[in-house]
């Protein structure tokens, strides 16, 4: 980013969408506001993040250190399994009679491996877990080992998993144990049939129609629509005619996770332009709509089986001005923050 577009990127969040076309200072636009939004004060730091060399490593340091960020909480356990509940659930109900999870793919590694584990537990035989970035850390695998244990043992976990095998669980915990003075995550993960593999999803070493399942958690919203596009297709090339894939999609305004003063929309009310300069590669959101994710699957040569959605409140939608780009949505797609999209090879 050159320096005429940081201004304009400091311009919008300081100064509003709203504001008067007057040239002035940042430094004055900083003095004009005495306290900054929270989800502005984010997007600045993400913005300035993405631009400095080693990016991701920076913004790990910083959210590990500085924000608490890189936590694995209940709340965050509690999801991702249940996530991976709702896949097994998914694959159960979709699949062909004796289908089994041989290989799986799941787009989006994260931090922590929870769904990969999940799957592992309850009998799939290998699981890829793709990302761009290198992110998994031994000392948070080794967290995610021991917090599954622990749920296990208070009987938290089967609640989520109740069809854990019984020899894989044996395996597990002998590998939990030697993780704890491992020093690479990488053997750890191998032993449980998980390969992490840092790779571009639009090009994946697989043969075609070799993998059975296809999963992501909150992935999709991520990646912009033509890198999307192209992963898709992806997608339908290792598919064969009995393959599943199973998604998460968080269609809300990331930003509102943080700041409890803005709405899950309010991402909507900036133009495409002025998006490119509030958005960061850090953690990018694309804002596509549920339609707009539907009819990426039927260009892609994939039929959805199911869907199910989660819906904002309507005073919430009604409360910003909808930019232009979004004007000939309809009220419900717009209204649609998360979906469970299941589906498979047409």
């Amino acid at each position: 980013m050159n320096k005429t577009r940081l201004k304009l990127f400091i311009w919008l969040l300081v100064a509003g969408d709203n504001t008067q076309q007057r040239r002035v200072s940042s430094f004055h636009l900083f003095q004009q506001k005495k306290y900054m939004s929270l989800w502005k004060l984010k997007a600045i730091i993400q913005k300035t993040i993405s631009l400095l060399p080693y990016n991701h490593k920076v913004n790990y340091l910083f959210q590990k250190y500085i924000t608490k960020g890189v936590r694995l909480t209940d709340e965050l356990l509690d999801d991702k399994l249940l996530h991976c509940s709702h896949h097994l659930k998914a694959f159960e109900q979709f699949a062909t009679p004796n289908a089994k999870l041989n290989e799986v793919v799941e787009l989006g590694t994260g931090w922590f491996p929870i769904v990969p584990i999940g799957l592992y537990l309850s009998g799939a035989k290998h699981i890829t877990t793709v990302d761009l970035t290198p992110l998994l850390r031994i000392d948070n695998v080794q967290t995610t080992l021991k917090k599954i244990v622990e749920y296990y043992e208070n009987g938290k976990l089967q609640t989520f998993l109740p069809n854990i095998k019984k020899e894989r669980w044996t395996t597990f915990c002998e590998i939990a144990k030697q993780a704890e003075n491992a020093q690479h995550c990488e053997a750890i993960l191998e032993a449980l049939h998980i390969t992490p593999l840092v790779a571009d999803a639009r090009n994946l070493p697989f043969k075609d129609a070799s993998i059975d399942f296809i999963t992501s958690n909150n992935t999709f919203e991520h990646i912009y629509e033509p890198i999307l596009l192209d992963i898709l297709r992806e997608f339908r090339r290792i598919s064969h005619a009995e393959t599943l894939m199973s998604h998460f999609i968080d269609m809300s305004d990331h930003f509102a996770h943080l700041d409890k003063k803005i709405t899950i929309f309010n991402f909507l009310k900036f133009s495409e332009k002025q998006w490119q300069i509030i958005d960061n590669t850090i953690q990018p959101q694309n804002r596509l709509r549920i339609n707009e994710h539907r009819l990426l699957l039927e260009k892609t040569g994939f039929e959805l089986l199911d869907e199910q959605n989660r819906i904002g409140n309507l005073s919430d939608l009604q409360s910003i001005n909808l930019a232009d780009c979004f004007a000939n949505f309809s009220t419900d797609d717009i209204l649609v923050t998360h979906s469970l999209q299941i589906c498979k090879s047409k």
